[in-house]
């Protein structure tokens, strides 16, 4: 053991005993806390009838504070036993330009400042001066603090993986969170769900979770970029910066799914924050729509566009996923004002007249009311005109004449029946085909937007201070109209277009930037999720310039032609077999469609091969062997996939290779692909077959 190694290990040790005492010293304030709060609860109780109404509000005031003070030390405990099995990952020796001594700097998922000593023994990795691990290698650095720009220079910098209290191996590096730690924690089997990256954050990842600025960020990173780890290292950031205004309550995830909202629920937890809200589109929309439409899901159009070839739906969904359909509903929403309301005079009597210009104007002054409020309005304006004018207080049958009068001006027509009249009115009916007394799934944001237009909307989440929209290609630029208006508030926003499921009804962040008119997207380009010859295979399947792949090596991917179904099964079996004898942990097996991969379920079960199946009605996330879609895959990652039929009957067009990307991307360490009979063109060209 080298003479620094001991003194590191002597120095964490240190740090553990602190953090030991300091526990203990928080357990006994919170007993004696909860036993003051106690025997004064107990006295109020015995002395009620004593004392006054200012002596019992005193009390409780007093009991409010003791117990809002028990709440901070019960959440500075939880995350000193955080700390407690790994206090920090890094150390930088800091010398600042105005000082000579360097200070050495230990970095962690938490601060610990001792009590006793006032020594802070491990910063925060979101604290200003943190920075600087991320962002400099050794030699001149600054960083921002409260007071201003603090320059000096890096002497030193130390990783650590520390696990269970014991110092596993540190390194020192003269560059940015070096590739060895890095390599190390990728090259591990799969967790249950995502975790914190705090010790392998890169310098561009840095930035953007960092970013207190911007009102609207737009993430586009390729597959395996870890955009959605660095979008919630986003939040915890900003809750950390901006702890005075802003709470876990505060903001709310935009997630695509249930699967998925459990596979990231964990993230913020371990990094001392609170969950943060989530909701997906179709939850959000029945909301808005106080549950008086019945809809199909984005999962139920993904099903049908990929269990039958159906052009006529491709159309409809191509169609309401325009720039320019939001200009077109609200020239019909402006023909609409003209056609729904018919003005004309009043005459409350003894020779007095209102004219229509005034109810015209007083209708279109309260544009976006429901017609029962904008009625009222126009009632309540028209009095107080006729009072102005004429100095004359109506009574109550002239106001009930006027309420009616009003009233008949008013052609009213349902929002759905608007909605449809809309496709009339552009000429294209053909595009309204609701089915089953349910609306397409492309038609639940045109008609938000156009009840926004015409009856205005109630938002039960207009208290949002932060919004976090995941997958973003898969939103059209309506869903974003709709968003938009609905939280005017900060947003972030990211994905990849590359792995839209539906490219009929797509965003690209260009299209974003138009109906929210952002600033220009960050880019994340290096994937660090798959091996290198599993991206460089899935590159051949969707070409992208701009995509670096993580230099860590693995198996090349395997396609494996079967002559019969039979066949095709056994492999996949055997397959299922190798992975219970490896130190793998999550095997995926993605298939095109959920029909296919409910068949695939039962005949694999049949066959002794257990598999849980994933679908629109799961909520967790769980590792060993599951079956799902690539639509229900994405955002996941396992530590091998199984493709079970790329044939060239199963995937041939554009929406088939986006799909065939995705279920490759989700493999982290093994990709194995089966065919029947002859493997999908879309493959790359010499792929190793057998």
């Amino acid at each position: 053991m080298t003479e620094v190694e001991r003194e590191e290990r002597e120095r964490l040790q240190a740090c553990r005993d602190r953090i030991t005492e300091n526990l203990q010293v928080i357990s006994s304030r919170l007993s004696s806390s909860a036993k003051d709060i106690r025997e004064t609860n107990e006295y109020m109780w015995e002395a009620r009838r004593d004392l006054d109404h200012i002596d019992k509000i005193a009390m409780r005031q007093t009991i409010d504070q003791k117990t809002r003070s028990a709440e901070l030390l019960r959440d500075r405990r939880s995350k000193l036993q955080k700390l407690q099995d790994s206090p920090y990952f890094g150390r930088l020796d800091f010398t600042r330009m105005d000082r000579n001594l360097a200070q050495a700097i230990y970095i962690g998922v938490h601060d610990f400042r001792d009590e006793e000593s006032g020594e802070t023994m491990v910063y925060d990795w979101r604290a200003p001066i943190s920075s600087l691990y991320y962002d400099f290698e050794t030699g001149p650095a600054r960083y921002a603090a409260p007071s201003g720009e603090i320059a000096g220079s890096i002497e030193l910098k130390r990783q650590f993986r520390i696990r269970d209290g014991e110092l596993e191996f540190m390194l020192d590096s003269a560059v940015n969170i070096v590739d060895d730690l890095l390599q190390e924690e990728l090259s591990r089997s799969s967790d249950e769900g995502m975790k914190q990256i705090v010790a392998t954050i890169q310098r561009d990842q840095n930035a953007i979770i960092r970013d207190g600025e911007a009102h609207t960020l737009i993430i586009q990173g390729v597959a395996g970029s870890g955009k959605t780890s660095i979008a919630l290292h986003r939040i915890a950031f900003l809750l950390y910066r901006f702890k005075d205004s802003l709470t876990s309550d505060d903001m709310l995830i935009i997630s695509p799914n249930r699967v998925f909202a459990d596979y990231i629920g964990n993230v913020l937890p371990e990094l001392g924050e609170e969950k943060v809200g989530e909701i997906g589109m179709e939850a959000l929309a029945d909301e808005l729509l106080a549950g008086k439409f019945r809809f199909e899901t984005f999962f139920d159009q993904a099903s049908r566009l990929l269990d039958r070839k159906n052009e006529d739906l491709r159309k409809r969904i191509r169609a309401k996923a325009q720039l320019g359909l939001l200009k077109k509903i609200n020239e019909y929403v402006d023909h609409l004002e003209e056609s729904s309301f018919q003005a004309a005079e009043w005459r409350p009597g003894l020779g007095k007249i209102v004219p229509e210009w005034h109810f015209r104007e007083a209708w279109d002054k309260h544009r976006g009311l429901p017609v029962g409020r904008r009625i009222a309005e126009v009632v309540a304006t028209t009095q107080h005109k006729v009072f102005q004018h004429y100095r004359v207080e109506l009574d109550t049958h002239q106001r009930q004449d006027l309420r009616s009068t009003v009233k008949a001006m008013v052609r009213p027509t349902g929002l759905r029946a608007a909605y449809k009249g809309f496709y009339d009115w552009l000429g294209k009916p053909e595009l309204f085909r609701p089915s089953a007394s349910k609306l397409e799934w492309s038609d639940v944001f045109p008609l938000l937007w156009l009840k926004m237009k015409l009856e205005g909307i109630d938002n039960p989440r207009k208290d949002v201070k932060h919004l976090l929209i995941d997958e973003m290609q898969d939103y059209t630029p309506v869903q974003y109209a709709v968003l938009g208006k609905l939280f005017p508030c900060r947003k972030t926003i990211l994905g990849d277009a590359s792995q839209s499921v539906s490219p009929f009804g797509s965003s690209t962040a260009a299209d974003i930037q138009k109906v929210l008119k952002t600033a220009p997207p960050v880019k994340l380009t290096k994937s660090y999720r798959s091996s290198y010859e599993i991206m460089r295979f899935a590159l051949g399947i969707s070409p992208n310039e701009e995509l670096v792949p993580m230099r860590r090596h693995g198996e090349n991917p395997r396609v494996v032609i079967a002559d019969n179904k039979k066949q095709l099964l056994a492999e996949i079996a055997t397959e299922v077999a190798d992975f219970h004898v490896s130190d793998h942990r999550s095997l995926a097996i993605i298939a095109k469609t959920q029909k296919e991969a409910s068949t695939l379920q039962t005949a694999l079960n049949q066959n002794q091969v257990e598999a849980a199946l994933l679908d629109a009605d799961s909520h967790g996330f769980s590792l060993g062997v599951v079956i799902c879609t690539a639509h229900l895959a994405k955002g996941l990652e396992f530590d091998r996939v199984i493709i079970p039929d790329a044939s060239a009957e199963q995937y041939e067009d554009e929406m088939d290779r986006n799909l065939l990307y995705v279920a490759c991307t989700r493999a982290m360490h093994k990709l194995t692909i089966f065919a029947l009979r002859k493997a999908s063109g879309l493959l790359p060209k010499g792929a190793s077959s057998t």
